[in-house]
């Protein structure tokens, strides 16, 4: 009986030691101890193949996610098409009414596969004000189109005949009480954004993320739901300190800038939080709202910027529209 009872014991011991050794994988989804956290590896990969966040702002050959539309005068659609694969995100109601000459339209979902089709050209985005082109732009770029870039003010700033901008313009935060010219409030250190992969390969990890911030559609946040609950957001003003002074700021906007994975400073963004960024124009934020939805982040990018919450204000020194940024007056077809 005793023989049978050993027996019996080892039977149920070897299994249990068998599971219990295997609880500790290097698989990061599994939470083993020795796992290196998805965030970790996918932080690593971008720093290390020029994917930081400024990087994708402006690539290391010091192309920027932007480019405003040619003077009438140097405009050639020939040589315009023979050097841009022009992917068009807008309806396609808007995109048969006017085009640029060669666009084609593309569903927002489908740029990544469309982008495949470029062949030796360099790929240009348009949108209707270049909001939803430029997170676009931001998320081919770290797709491994580097050169990928958003047209400018969208198809408002190649024709008059598209004009999604004007009807924008206002002055939403100054009007309002809460609307600051106080110093930033201190910056905190939060905890890393926490992102589950079956991989532990960088390369693979970015690519499913893009793909799902693709899939998710552009994150916005309109000017007035901000400006009216200031405290249900975390919200970045990506200005330089004279502009975030000069022009004002919704209430308790911090200032982090610059924002990279190499020097930390997105360890001052809270990762519990609706992180909302904004910018003169919608444009840049939307580039960083792209970064950081694809680093784990619920990010959202304010639409039309500085345009419409404070668009009367005598600080302005470029990117305001209708002033400084106008039409190019281009042709388009349809």
């Amino acid at each position: 009986m005793k023989k049978i009872s050993l027996l019996l014991f080892a039977l149920f011991l070897v299994p249990t030691l068998f599971l219990t050794s295997c609880d500790k994988g290097d698989d990061p989804s599994t939470g083993g101890e020795t796992a290196e956290p998805a965030f970790t590896i996918l932080k690593k990969h971008m720093v290390d193949n020029h994917l930081d966040i400024n990087k994708v702002i402006k690539n290391e050959a010091g192309m920027k996610f932007v480019v405003g539309a040619p003077a009438a005068a140097d405009y050639d659609a020939a040589t315009y098409k023979s050097k841009y694969y022009i992917m068009d995100i807008r309806n396609a109601d808007a995109f048969a009414a006017n085009r640029i000459d060669g666009a084609v339209n593309v569903a927002f979902k489908d740029i990544l596969t469309s982008a495949a089709n470029k062949g030796g050209k360099q790929i240009l985005v348009v949108c209707y004000t270049g909001q939803t082109a430029c997170y676009a732009a931001a998320l081919l770029r770290m797709y491994g189109h580097t050169n990928a870039q958003a047209l400018k003010w969208g198809m408002t700033g190649w024709s008059a005949n598209t004009d999604a901008w004007t009807g924008k313009l206002g002055n939403v935060g100054i009007e309002s009480s809460n609307w600051s010219f106080a110093n930033p409030p201190a910056v905190n250190v939060f905890a890393e954004p926490a992102i589950s992969s079956l991989s532990t390969n960088g390369a693979d990890i970015l690519k499913k993320r893009v793909e799902d911030v693709v899939a998710a559609g552009f994150k916005t946040v309109a000017n007035t739901a901000v400006v009216a609950s200031p405290t249900d957001y975390f919200i970045n003003n990506y200005f330089s300190e004279v502009d975030y002074l000069g022009f004002g700021h919704v209430t308790g906007a911090q200032r982090i800038l610059p924002l990279t994975l190499t020097d930390g400073e997105y360890l001052n963004l809270d990762p519990s939080a609706k992180v909302v960024t904004y910018c003169y124009t919608g444009q840049t934020s939307a580039v960083i709202t792209a970064c950081l939805n694809v680093l784990g982040y619920d990010a959202y990018s304010l639409t039309f910027g500085m345009n419409g919450l404070n668009h009367s204000s005598s600080q302005w020194s470029s990117n305001q529209w209708s002033v400084d940024s106008k039409t190019k007056g281009l042709p388009v077809v349809n």
